[in-house]
């Protein structure tokens, strides 16, 4: 692959997808250097193989070597390193502008977008394509063991991403194959309503070219009329590629069917109906590839995760520590529904709220997916990229499940508080699940180590 840049510099290239963008780079010899506010694992990994990293955003930070800067969309206008490339006249492109270039380097570029179930999808997909002959290039926006990380570099002939769906910077991207896992309201910090959101998945799948193809839920088919690509449904029932004889304990399976005809028998590592559907996503994916069923069904049942996502930290007294990254009420009732097919006893869901627009324009929506939980403990909202404004609380999560529910729930005011809630409350048999898409997994792992 050729790149006209010498020296690129990321703005907040700690995060795990510039992370990933980054290491690319250095594998492809550019210089790499960039800043981000805390250290982590990630930006040691990424120093360990070249990257110069500064632990802060200071405006001698940009030097007029570098070629290009590449920054996150959380990063504000203001930023003193954005402030003086703008001085140096160096050019500037956000991380999704940037990828969409990247892409267009590769003769395959699957895009996976999607609501929910981005990650996990991602991890099955990459789980198949590592068992093919196409050495895929993969940025996943979680991590996985077998990739040993968050990203896998290969060659040119396909490259493998999540495809976000914020601020519509997929639409940013330059695929040959899209996938739509699921529309619902998201990032109502951005987005008017549902219909814009349904407004930018359609523009999503004008993206595609003429021999391309997009892949949709059949619940959204009606959404993607008169597209110039090829369009194919999946589902569980009334799609092209659709699932029977569903078994969902004690692991997942399925018979696999395509347009009435029995493809192959599946078995999956993971559990819940929304992994049958996630694998359904993969499996449509994997068939326009032409990729051959056994090798599809191999990687599938390979697949046994990705960090964050229904991950079994490890067992206390007879206790399973749970973590999952499930942030929208959809997410936590599968990750619950999942957790009361999995255990006996009762479940103690720890619930960090991410975001303090999303808390607010979705309260009701938490209140009813805890109410699926036996108990139910509440941390303070994660402010991620946003300000607290005073409107909105975790304990209205808390009054409006008493009220609406009549569930009973605890605020925590601190790790340590709800660390010692859980452990009070947690009998042998039980499940505790961290619950969030904030820091909310130090719980688990203080909890572990117990």
């Amino acid at each position: 692959m050729n790149y006209k840049f010498n020296h690129i510099y990321f703005i907040g290239i700690g995060g795990i997808s510039m992370s990933a963008l980054a290491e690319i780079m250095l594998h492809e010899k550019t210089k790499v250097s960039g800043s981000d506010k805390n250290n982590s694992k990630i930006i040691e990994k990424l120093q360990a193989v070249g990257a110069t990293v500064h632990l802060d955003h200071d405006s001698e930070n940009i030097t007029s070597d570098i070629d290009l800067i590449v920054y996150t969309s959380a990063i504000s206008e203001d930023n003193p390193e954005l402030l003086r490339a703008k001085e140096l006249k160096i050019p500037t492109m956000d991380r999704a502008e940037f990828l969409g270039n990247v892409m267009k380097n590769y003769k395959h570029s699957i895009c996976v977008s999607g609501t929910h179930g981005k990650t996990t999808t991602t991890g099955m997909l990459s789980s198949i394509l590592i068992e093919t002959n196409f050495q895929p290039t993969i940025f996943l926006g979680g991590e996985m063991d077998s990739l040993g990380g968050n990203l896998l570099h290969g060659s040119n002939q396909l490259l493998l991403t999540e495809a976000c769906e914020y601020k519509r910077n997929f639409l940013k991207f330059n695929p040959t194959l899209g996938l739509v896992l699921n529309i619902e309201e998201d990032h109502l910090d951005y987005y008017k309503d549902i219909k814009d959101i349904e407004n930018a998945f359609v523009e999503f799948g004008r993206k595609l070219p003429a021999d391309g193809h997009l892949i949709v839920n059949e619940e959204n088919k009606d959404l993607f009329n008169n597209l110039e690509c090829k369009l194919l449904t999946f589902g569980l029932n009334n799609a092209d590629y659709y699932a029977d004889n569903i078994k969902l304990s004690p692991n997942p399976t399925y018979t696999l069917m395509h347009k009435g005809e029995k493809i192959t028998e599946v078995n999956l590592k993971v559990y819940g109906e929304h992994n049958i559907l996630n694998s359904l996503a993969a499996f449509a994916v994997c068939s326009t590839l032409k990729i051959e069923p056994e090798t599809i069904v191999k990687g599938l049942s390979n697949f046994k995760g990705t960090h964050r996502r229904y991950e079994h930290k490890g067992s206390v007294n007879q206790v399973s520590i749970i973590d999952d990254y499930a942030h929208h009420p959809s997410e936590m009732k599968a990750t619950l529904n999942t957790a009361r097919s999995c255990s006996e006893g009762r479940i103690i869901t720890v619930f960090q709220p991410h975001t303090y627009t999303r808390t607010k324009k979705l309260l009701e929506g938490f209140a009813e997916a805890l109410s699926l939980s036996d108990e139910v403990i509440l941390l303070d909202i994660y402010a991620a990229r946003e300000e607290n404004t005073g409107e909105i609380h975790s304990k209205d999560i808390l009054d409006k499940m008493k009220k609406d529910y009549s569930k009973e729930a605890i605020y925590a005011e601190s790790f340590s508080k709800a660390v010692a809630m859980a452990k009070s409350i947690a009998k042998k048999g039980d499940t505790i699940i961290t619950m969030g898409a904030g820091n909310v997994d130090e719980i688990a792992n203080i909890l572990v180590k117990a």
